[in-house]
């Protein structure tokens, strides 16, 4: 497999104020972006700058968005990669493919983001199927993240925290949960999401209990029955 193969393509672009998150959470994002923002002057006084992060939580709640934002916020490429299309039969190949895409990230000071991390860092002793190369591949793994040079940051993403290898968990510096939005957090984000709108399409029966993802995709379901029924109507006088 061709180690291009693997990234996934950026679609769009992601700055810090379209992630939502609590004011804690994005206390810890903004202290990690200027740790790397002075990484020499910290350097200079022999202080260690976090460049290891696992976000862990809920599907469709801003995990790859934060991501997304934190390397906008640096300047730098983001190499996205979805974890469960790395995994192939031969253990061997997969470590191979996984060690290029760290030295990749490191040669050029990127932002590495590993979706579905638990596809490859499962806890050493809970696989009961080729436990011996599924050890080995995570060793290799562990190892990639000791030597992962500061001036790059690694980013990891998971759904299953209680899969993820107890070892490598304790190499996360940084560790952010995500969970079903609070009505505060889900009422800025609709609003933010309606804004570019007409008022009339603004007035929105406000789904919550919800996730992110799910707001956004019921938030615009809203507004094309509304296009779309304008639209008719326009046709119609025609």
């Amino acid at each position: 497999m061709n180690l291009y193969d693997l990234i996934i393509p950026e679609k769009e672009a992601v700055q810090l104020p379209d992630v939502f998150l609590k004011d804690a959470d994005r206390q810890r994002i903004l202290q990690l972006i200027k740790e790397h923002s002075y990484i020499a002057r910290l350097q200079e006084y022999g202080l260690p700058v976090n460049n290891k992060v696992l976000l862990h939580g809920q599907s469709g709640c801003g995990k790859t968005t934060t991501a997304k934002a934190i390397a906008a916020a640096l300047g730098k490429n983001i190499i996205t990669v979805n974890l469960s299309n790395v995994i192939c039969s031969r253990i061997g190949e997969t470590a191979q493919n996984i060690k290029m895409l760290f030295d990749k990230a490191a040669r050029e000071r990127a932002v590495l983001f590993l979706d579905e991390f638990d596809h490859l860092a499962k806890e050493r002793s809970g696989d009961d199927k080729d436990v011996g190369e599924m050890r080995r591949l995570v060793n290799t793994l562990i190892q990639l993240v000791d030597h992962y040079p500061e001036h790059a940051l690694l980013l990891c993403a998971t759904n299953h925290l209680s899969l993820i290898d107890t070892a490598l968990l304790r190499r996360f510096q940084v560790r952010i949960n995500y969970e079903t939005p609070t009505p505060e957090l889900l009422n800025a984000y609709y609003d933010k999401l309606l804004a570019r709108f007409p008022q009339p399409m603004q007035q929105l029966n406000r789904m919550y209990n919800v996730s992110f993802a799910e707001a956004r995709d019921y938030a615009f379901t809203h507004v094309k029955s509304l296009l779309l029924a304008e639209w008719e109507e326009k046709a119609k006088l025609q």
